[in-house]
């Protein structure tokens, strides 16, 4: 007992000290704490409460993880027994107007958006106040077409001096570093196939010393081409687009969120072949066979499997002749419904609405081709084109596909957003086409 009472007395001095230096903690901590300016204390708390905030509300989202690509499904069960049959131009079976969501840059656009109305927009809807979004840069795109030697004469010129009897067009509103190898090659293949052609390149980058260096080596071959700055208010004359046109330079027609040299580029093509006939065809489209036996022809770019009815066309390409009224009506339709904020409301969809409206009409003569004329790949599945074979199987279908595409196709769209940045590989339908359409063969690039 005394033993025990000796140890407790002893432990009584050893807690006191402990105490006593716990004490000169919490007194040491309260002196700091009270060392710290008041806004760094503030910042302190906030960032704790911060902190509380998102423990208590945060949730997980997942992240879509890469899709796997669906397989190409090109086989013969999926065309028609004779799937180059021209489908009749006054059948429609559906026309949507889609507007590309916002998505993440590695996945391919979908097309969803409710379908529009077939009824023209009045120009007083169509007309803005002054001032409107990206005015500058429209009077910058414009300038360059006023004090031009006639835009007529030159192209009558061109076409009177050459007997050009298969005229060509492209446009290229872009600066003159970015018409790269895929361009170049569309003219190599239109040459490879069209070598008596006359083809007008209308571009302001494009005439200039600099952009006849980059069609030297054409010229040099004896091929007829030239590059002209275009004359807007020429080729707009006596059509709806001259108005349209005219309020777009006073700032009275909203240019909108879509790019204004895509939908020059639009108008340009209708109101060139109108006022000249021949061939517009896109510098993403590369030519497989002569078109000198189609007239009056516009493309589909899908097709109702089920009915073997057209479901939507495309302005890629375009053989019509001089003042043909179906192209009187494009022009029409763009000036009255112009909307600079939907993606291709003022090209592929406007073809596909005129058409559905003038269906059965006397005085329009024309042909819609089914999709293997221009278009014998969807943009959806334009990567498997550039693919060499994987195996066995894939080399087989490979080969049927593209024996398949010289039989019925004069042309292939390479849909040229979803696949710029796409290598060709060895073996893949692409390579074979660009051996066979190239008239540089030794300059041929993987990078198309």
């Amino acid at each position: 007992m005394n033993t025990m009472h000796h140890h407790i007395t002893k432990l009584k001095p050893n807690c006191l000290v402990y105490m006593q230096h716990l004490q000169n903690i919490k007194r040491s901590i309260f002196a700091f704490l009270l060392c710290i300016p008041t806004s760094l204390l503030a910042l302190i708390l906030f960032l704790l409460l911060l902190y509380n905030g998102f423990t208590v509300f945060y949730f997980h989202l997942p992240f879509p993880s890469n899709p796997q690509p669906e397989p190409a499904n090109f086989s013969q069960g999926n065309l028609a027994k004779n799937s180059f049959k021209k489908l009749p131009a006054s059948v429609m079976y559906a026309v949507k107007e889609d507007t590309p969501p916002v998505i993440l840059k590695t996945l391919l656009p979908l097309l969803q958006n409710p379908a529009i109305t077939m009824i023209p927009i009045n120009h007083s809807v169509v007309f803005k106040p002054n001032k409107t979004h990206g005015y500058e840069a429209v009077k910058r795109m414009l300038r360059s077409s006023d004090n031009l030697k006639r835009f007529s004469t030159r192209v009558r010129e061109f076409f009177g001096n050459h007997g050009c009897k298969v005229r060509f067009f492209m446009t290229w509103i872009s600066s003159l570093k970015s018409f790269g190898d895929r361009e170049f090659f569309a003219v190599e293949s239109l040459f490879r196939s069209h070598p008596d052609a006359c083809l007008v390149i209308v571009s302001n980058s494009m005439d200039s010393e600099s952009g006849s260096l980059v069609l030297k080596p054409f010229l040099d071959k004896r091929f007829k081409l030239i590059a002209i700055k275009p004359d807007f208010d020429y080729l707009f004359k006596d059509t709806h687009a001259e108005k349209w046109f005219k309020g777009l330079k006073k700032g009275n027609v909203s240019p909108g969120e879509v790019s204004l040299g895509q939908n020059m580029s639009n108008l340009l093509r209708l109101a060139l072949l109108y006022k000249f006939g021949g061939i517009y065809m896109d510098t993403d489209v590369i030519v497989l066979k002569r078109f000198t036996k189609l007239r009056n022809v516009i493309g589909a770019q899908t097709i109702d499997l089920e009915t073997r009815n057209w479901s939507r066309l495309n302005n890629a390409v375009l053989i019509f002749d001089k003042k043909h009224p179906l192209l009187f009506k494009f022009i029409e339709e763009f000036a009255l419904t112009f909307d600079g904020n939907k993606w291709g409301h003022n090209g592929p969809y406007l073809v596909s609405r005129v058409v559905s409206r003038v269906n059965g009409r006397p005085e329009f003569n024309f042909t819609v081709l089914p999709p293997p004329a221009f278009y014998p790949v969807d943009w959806s599945r334009i990567r498997s084109f550039f693919r060499g074979p994987r195996d066995k199987v894939h080399s087989t279908w490979l080969h049927k596909k593209l024996e398949q595409i010289k039989s019925e196709s004069f042309a292939v769209h390479l849909w040229n957003k979803q696949s710029r940045e796409i290598k060709v590989e060895s073996g893949s339908i692409i390579n074979y086409i660009m051996l066979d359409c190239c008239v540089f063969c030794n300059s041929s690039s993987s990078s198309l």
